[in-house]
């Protein structure tokens, strides 16, 4: 039994994160994995070409779109904390949800959630201004889309105050401190990459809703999605050892807005 209840859990991971000739990850082999693809919107990475070209390969295989939203820090690939404005954010965020969205409309498909990226979806675990404002774009632009965020996080608290669907998710080639967050990349335990172990952990969290944190006590992790990261080594090994983890566990593995 899945900690949602519904005998299935959703898996998703960042696609579309090259940018120009540069390509980071194996977007179409995710595609034949994975149910939700986070898609870059050109904040972080992504381009118009690269967009399209995901969201194409994302109808095609059924795969729902996700609007990967970021800071302004395309030099960074979004992972620096930028001191953004609450209304600059905003903005920013509509604006890269109604690029990705405009694009997947052309290609047959839509948005069906948002979900921050790197150093934004860390910030907005506690910080209470720019969560609201991320909020503040995905219901300007369209209040029946959910958000994807942190269990507990601050995120989450606004969507849910602002009558958004909320997603929890877990990380299953992340390392998790004690108080639930994820371990900055900085530091020793930030990734799992061993493919056995990360199966394990995401089978555990979809079904127990737990993970074995880097201190080694066990962590509540009540998810609905989980995500493997399309940019860490051997990404697509590691999914498709979740995938079949999942479903040997039981699990249907389908998009959480199917």
């Amino acid at each position: 039994m899945t900690t949602s209840g519904t005998g299935r859990i959703d898996l998703n991971a960042d696609l579309g994160e090259g940018f120009g000739v540069w390509r980071l990850g194996d977007d179409d082999a995710l595609l034949g994995v994975v149910s939700s693809a986070n898609v870059a919107c050109g904040f972080h990475a992504g381009d118009p070409s690269t967009m399209r070209r995901v969201c194409a390969g994302a109808a095609a295989a059924g795969v729902a779109v996700g609007a990967q939203v970021s800071y302004r820090d395309l030099a960074g690939f979004g992972r620096r904390f930028v001191d953004v404005a609450p209304a600059e954010l905003a903005d920013d965020v509509l604006y890269q949800l109604a690029a990705l969205d405009g694009v997947a409309r052309a290609t047959g498909t839509r948005v069906r959630y948002v979900k921050p990226h790197g150093a934004l979806y860390n910030a907005v675990v506690a910080h209470e201004e720019q969560a609201r404002a991320v909020v503040d774009a995905v219901v300007a632009y369209d209040p029946a889309l959910p958000v994807l965020g942190l269990p507990g996080s601050a995120l989450l608290r606004a969507a849910a105050a602002a009558g958004l669907r909320t997603v929890p998710e877990g990380f299953a080639d992340r390392g998790y401190t004690a108080a639930g967050t994820l371990v900055p990349r900085r530091e020793p335990g930030a990734l799992v990459t061993d493919p056995a172990a990360v199966a394990e952990r995401a089978v555990r969290m979809a079904a127990e809703g737990a993970v074995v944190a880097v201190d080694g006590g066990t962590v509540p992790v009540a998810v609905e999605s989980v995500c493997v990261h399309g940019d860490t080594p051997g990404a697509v090994a590691l999914a498709r050892a979740v995938r079949t983890a999942l479903e040997d566990a039981g699990l249907a593995v389908t998009p959480f807005t199917g």
